[in-house]
C-alpha cells in the first residue's frame, strides 16, 4: 500500500476519493503540520512508498510550468548558530530523495516577492513550498521511500498569493495525470 499525501484540499480536487493501492493523507499547510501528520500515519500503518502531490512556486525563471519531481529539499527559513541561512542547529542542511530531480526550498511562509526569490535561489533551489523538507525528513526517519511531485502554481513574485487559488485547481489536474502515468491508477 502507498500513501498519497497533500497539504491542502485544493491540491486533490482532481483526484477520486479512492485510488486503488493508495491511502490518502491531508496534512495541513506548513512544516509542523506536515511532519506531525506524516509521523502519526507512519507510526500506525506500514507503507511501501509515500507519494506527495502538491503545488510549488517556481523561483527559477527557466523552469517550465507543469509537474516536476523533487530530488532534494532544504529549508530557506532557518539560520544556524553560525548565522548561515539554510543551516539548522540540528537537522541536515539538505535532505535528498532517491530520484533525480529539482531542489526545492521549504519554509513556513508563502513566497511572493522578488527579493525573497533572489535570496532563496542563492541556496541552490529552483522551487519553493511549505512542506517538502519536513515530509522527506520524516519519511527518512521511518525508512520509507518517498516521491514528491510538485506542480508549478506561480512564479513566487508579487501577486502570487492571489493567483494560487485558481492555479491550484489546474495543478491538481496535472498532478492527477502524473499519478495515472507513473502508477497506472
Amino acid at each position: 500500500m502507498k500513501l498519497l499525501v497533500a497539504a491542502h484540499p485544493s491540491e486533490l480536487v482532481a483526484f477520486e476519493p479512492e485510488l486503488p493501492g493508495f491511502d490518502r493523507l491531508l496534512t495541513g499547510v506548513g512544516k509542523v503540520p506536515a511532519a506531525y501528520a506524516l509521523t502519526r500515519a507512519l507510526a500506525t500503518n506500514s507503507y511501501d512508498e509515500i507519494v506527495v502531490v502538491g503545488t510549488a512556486g517556481a523561483i527559477d525563471p527557466d523552469l517550465e510550468s507543469g509537474v516536476h519531481e523533487i530530488g532534494g529539499a532544504l529549508q530557506h527559513d532557518v539560520k544556524g548558530l553560525d548565522g548561515v541561512i539554510g543551516h539548522h542547529v540540528w537537522l541536515p542542511e539538505r535532505v535528498d530523495l532517491a530520484a533525480d530531480g529539482i531542489v526545492i526550498a521549504t519554509g513556513d511562509h508563502f513566497i511572493d516577492d522578488a527579493d525573497a526569490v533572489v535570496a532563496i535561489r542563492s541556496l541552490g533551489a529552483r522551487m519553493v513550498d511549505m512542506e517538502s523538507y519536513a515530509l522527506v525528513w520524516v519519511a527518512q526517519q521511518f525508512d520509507v521511500p518517498i516521491r514528491i511531485l510538485r506542480a508549478v502554481s506561480d512564479r513566487a513574485q508579487d501577486g502570487a498569493t492571489e493567483e494560487w487559488d485558481d492555479a491550484a485547481l489546474v495543478c491538481s489536474e496535472w498532478l492527477r495525470a502524473s499519478i495515472r502515468e507513473f502508477y497506472g491508477v
